[in-house]
C-alpha cells in the first residue's frame, strides 16, 4: 500500500514537472510565431517609413524656396565674382586691340613716310644725274669749241705770212701785243659766264673782261682756265695767259 502511494507521489511529481515544460515548449513556440510576425510586420513598417521619409524629402526639396537664403547669396556673389572676371578679361581684350589697331596705324604711317622719302631719294637722285648730264654737255661742248679754236689757230700759224723784200713792214705789225701790254690776274666763273681780270701794265690798272668784249681793236673770242685769254681781230689772232710773262 505504501509502495503504490509512493509511485503515485513519484507520478504526480513527474506530471507535476513535464506538464510545464510542455507549456513552457508550448510557449516558446507560441513566442517564435509571435516574434516573427512581429519582424515581418517591423520589415513592412521600415519600408513604409522610409517611403514615407523619401517622399517627404522630395516634397520638402520640391517646396524649398531657396530666396534670400545663404546658398542663393553665396551662388550670387560667385556669379558676379565670374562675370567681374569676365567683365576685366574683355576689358583687356579691348585694351590690346586698341593697342594693336594704334600700331597699325602708326606702322601704316611710317611706311607712308618711309615711302615718301623713297619717292624724294629718287626725285632727287634724278635731278642730279640730270644735272651731271648737262655738265657733261656742256663741257662736251666747251671742248668741241676749243678743239675748233686750237685748229684755227693751227691753220693760222701754218699760212705763210705777207713779207716785203724779205722783211716784215710796219703795215704787217700787229696794233697791240696783248703779252706784253697786259698780265692775266684770274679766271672766274664757268661755262659762257667766265670772267678774266686783266692787268694793265702801263697804267697798273685792273681790267675785267668776259667773252665778246672789245679790248684795244682786239674782240675777246674766248675765255678758258686752261688756255686763258685768246684775243682776235679777224685776222690776227693772240693769247694771254697766266704763264705769260710780264
Amino acid at each position: 500500500m505504501q509502495n503504490k502511494f509512493k509511485h503515485l507521489i513519484m507520478f504526480m511529481m513527474a506530471m507535476f514537472i513535464v506538464m510545464p515544460c510542455a507549456r513552457a515548449d508550448d510557449a516558446y513556440d507560441a513566442m517564435a510565431v509571435v516574434t516573427d510576425e512581429s519582424d515581418i510586420v517591423a520589415d513592412m513598417s521600415d519600408q513604409d517609413i522610409a517611403a514615407d521619409m523619401e517622399s517627404a524629402n522630395a516634397d520638402a526639396v520640391a517646396a524649398y524656396d531657396m530666396t534670400g537664403s545663404l546658398f542663393q547669396q553665396i551662388t550670387t556673389l560667385e556669379q558676379e565674382k565670374v562675370l567681374m572676371e569676365l567683365e576685366k578679361e574683355r576689358a583687356q581684350l579691348d585694351l590690346e586691340l586698341d593697342r594693336l589697331a594704334a600700331e597699325k596705324i602708326k606702322l601704316h604711317m611710317e611706311i607712308d613716310t618711309l615711302s615718301g622719302r623713297a619717292e624724294q631719294q629718287q626725285q632727287e637722285l634724278e635731278n642730279a644725274q640730270a644735272k651731271l648730264e648737262a655738265e657733261a654737255a656742256k663741257l662736251e661742248r666747251e671742248k668741241e669749241q676749243l678743239e675748233a679754236q686750237a685748229e684755227r689757230m693751227e691753220s693760222a700759224a701754218a699760212a705763210p705770212s705777207a713779207s716785203v723784200s724779205g722783211a716784215e713792214t710796219a703795215d704787217t705789225q700787229p696794233a697791240v701785243n696783248f703779252s706784253k701790254k697786259y698780265r692775266l690776274i684770274n679766271v672766274i666763273g664757268a661755262g659762257a659766264q667766265l670772267q678774266a681780270t686783266i692787268k694793265d701794265l702801263d697804267s697798273g690798272q685792273n681790267k675785267t673782261i668776259s667773252v665778246g668784249r672789245v679790248i684795244d681793236g682786239y674782240t675777246v673770242q674766248s675765255i678758258s682756265l686752261d688756255d686763258g685769254i685768246v684775243f682776235t681781230d679777224g685776222t690776227d689772232t693772240q693769247m694771254l695767259n697766266v704763264s705769260m710773262a710780264d
